[in-house]
């Protein structure tokens, strides 16, 4: 969802610089998140192992970056070039879900905001998986939700850390990174690297979930 249907990555990372930056963590305004594909609460463990803070703690924390990037996706959060189509071009193949290290609450706010909600009749959250991307559990509870073998499946991904997760369930892959991290490693491991989600070949996907 994030980064793929809706362009809230610089979101996250401005709420994450806000908030955590005013207890001292060292994060730049500028630039990309490290930990991006990761789990929200991951997040700020991974943070507060490295520049532990005072106060609040990193659940607390967590909701509060989850509520600053819900504020921000309704004030200035556009749906990206090409997510409707590709929605309902695989609607049209088969049960769809949507998979996302992002929050259910926060899920509900963006696919409202963005006009998609009624597009996904199974929502999967890995808040409610015992590991986050890159483990693939919150693909193989979508695949199992939706009654389709792992094998069958195609991931949509934005983020390193997802293609590794849809890749360990054994799914087919399209990514579309971010122009800066197109060159990583994780990335070259999806079956597809687009620019945008309007470059996709549905006929060239369909090959490969035949294979």
């Amino acid at each position: 969802m994030d980064g793929l249907l809706v362009d809230s990555e610089p979101l996250w990372h401005r709420a994450e610089a806000e908030i955590l930056g005013d207890l001292g963590v060292p994060i730049k305004r500028e630039g990309t998140r490290s930990t991006k594909g990761m789990f929200v609460s991951e997040v700020m463990r991974y943070w507060f192992d490295r520049f532990p803070w005072i106060g609040p703690s990193p659940q607390e924390v967590s909701e509060m970056v989850v509520d600053r990037v819900g504020e921000l996706t309704v004030a200035e959060g556009i749906i990206l070039p090409g997510a409707r189509a590709t929605v309902q071009a695989m609607a049209e193949r088969g049960p769809i879900a949507l998979a996302s290290s992002t929050p259910k609450r926060l899920i509900a706010i963006v696919l409202d905001h963005i006009g998609l909600t009624s597009e996904f009749s199974i929502i999967c959250s890995a808040e409610d998986e015992d590991y986050g991307k890159p483990h693939p559990a919150v693909f193989l509870t979508a695949a199992r939700t939706i009654g389709v073998d792992p094998t069958h499946c195609v991931v949509f991904e934005d983020a390193p850390a997802g293609v590794l997760a849809a890749k360990a369930a054994r799914m087919v892959c399209v990514a579309v990174p971010e122009p800066s991290e197109r060159d990583r490693a994780e990335i070259a491991l999806a079956d597809f690297v687009l620019e945008t989600l309007e470059d996709l070949n549905h006929a060239d996907l369909d090959v490969a979930l035949q294979r």
